[in-house]
């Protein structure tokens, strides 16, 4: 098994880095946020994860730790394939993934293009008990318990604002306010949108 590739990166766009190790150039499929992380930097280390099929063998790239961690984690989920699996950790960062997963935020995991309600449940269904296992020295934040929060999204979602924004900008006022009411949360979401 390939667990990492130290070398020169050689060519990098956002689907894909190549890096050159030894005079062996290694092409490494890459999430937007490992390509947002890698920069313009000469040399680079990725960790990576090897898919194997019958007709291919597929060299995934990381910028961290916990990005592998995750696409390994949901790559075991039914249904979710390694690209699905890139699609979402281009489309969120790998905290803000495991969090979801855990506080069981199903809008959020559904929000991601080319995820549907099913697979989003799935996902949460498959994934919460081994991610609160192994992120149990990390500290999450268990927010599936706050009813204003939810019905806050639930109404902001209907009023036709992206939901990743509203998912940050929520919690982000819930912490300064844990107690707010439901109409005032989503006054200050609206002018802050």
């Amino acid at each position: 098994m390939i667990t990492h590739i130290n070398g020169k990166l050689v060519e990098l766009n956002p689907a894909y880095a190549v890096i050159e190790c030894n005079g062996v150039g290694y092409m490494l499929n890459i999430s937007l946020n490992t390509y947002s992380k890698i920069g313009e930097s000469e040399s680079c280390k990725l960790y990576t994860h090897l898919a194997v099929k019958e007709d291919s063998h597929t060299l995934y790239g990381f910028y961290e730790v916990l990005e592998r961690k995750i696409f390994r984690m949901l790559i075991s989920v039914s249904g979710v394939g390694a690209s699905t699996a890139r699609v979402i950790l281009s489309s969120m960062q790998s905290a803000e993934i495991r969090d979801a997963i855990v506080n069981e935020d199903v809008a959020l995991i559904k929000s991601v293009k080319g995820i549907g309600i099913k697979t989003a449940q799935r996902i949460i269904l498959d994934l919460k008990d081994k991610m609160l296992k192994a992120f149990d020295d990390i500290e999450i934040s268990i927010k599936s318990g706050n009813r204003n929060r939810e019905e806050a999204l639930s109404a902001l979602e209907v009023l036709g604002f992206p939901m990743k924004a509203v998912h940050k900008l929520i919690d982000k006022l819930l912490e300064k306010d844990p107690l707010v009411e439901v109409e005032e949360l989503v006054k200050q979401a609206l002018k802050q949108l």
